[in-house]
């Protein structure tokens, strides 16, 4: 079974075995491909009815939950990875979301489109919203609509949180590594895979 590119790098930091959450899970691929190939036991949460049928046409376990709802309807350490996929800049509260996929899950995996790549900050600088050479707001995980974030903005955060960063990918459209991502990757990555773990 083949995966788009940004799954199959999530795929690649699950270990076999693992007991997973998928928040935001979509048609339910990642989950459906894990089960297959790594034998593992998953659930998925997604809020559209058609991305609920599609989970389960595929053998998928799913509940029907809106993210900014929380997770509290979750044990505390019931996963060994909980993951998030592309929602980080969608959620109202991406910090106090970040700390209940932790206590919910030993690990988590977090992924999210870098807004600080080069391409961002001139479409940002013509659309008149940022001056080019900015960095976004330090607050931008308490933003009233979309949170951009880059990677430095979410180091931050994690650093904050005290956050272990256990692995961290950052790729190109193509979802590569390349060396001048590797050089500046809040300026060349256009996106960003984080495994974290909890405060040491």
């Amino acid at each position: 079974m083949s995966l788009r590119g940004d799954l199959a790098l999530i795929g690649e930091l699950i270990n076999a075995n693992a007991r997973v959450l998928d928040l935001g899970c979509g048609s339910g691929d990642l989950l459906a491909y894990l089960q297959a190939e790594k034998n593992v036991n998953g659930y998925g949460l997604d809020k559209d009815p058609a991305n609920i049928q599609l989970c389960l046409s595929k053998g998928v376990n799913v509940i029907e939950q809106d993210l900014d709802a929380g997770i509290a309807n979750f044990a505390t350490k019931n996963f060994d990875m909980v993951v998030m996929a592309d929602a980080l800049q969608a959620v109202k509260d991406p910090r106090g979301l970040l700390r209940e996929m932790l206590r919910v899950g030993e690990e988590c995996v977090v992924t999210f489109p870098n807004f600080g790549h080069w391409r961002c900050r001139v479409q940002l600088g013509l659309a008149g919203h940022m001056p080019v050479s900015t960095h976004l707001p330090h607050n931008w995980h308490n933003t009233p609509n979309i949170h951009l974030c880059t990677t430095q903005d979410f180091e931050q955060l994690c650093q904050e949180e005290d956050l272990r960063i256990i692995q961290r990918r950052v790729v190109n459209t193509q979802y590569r590594e390349n060396w001048s991502i590797t050089l500046a990757p809040n300026l060349f990555a256009s996106h960003a895979f984080y495994r974290l773990g909890r405060p040491a």
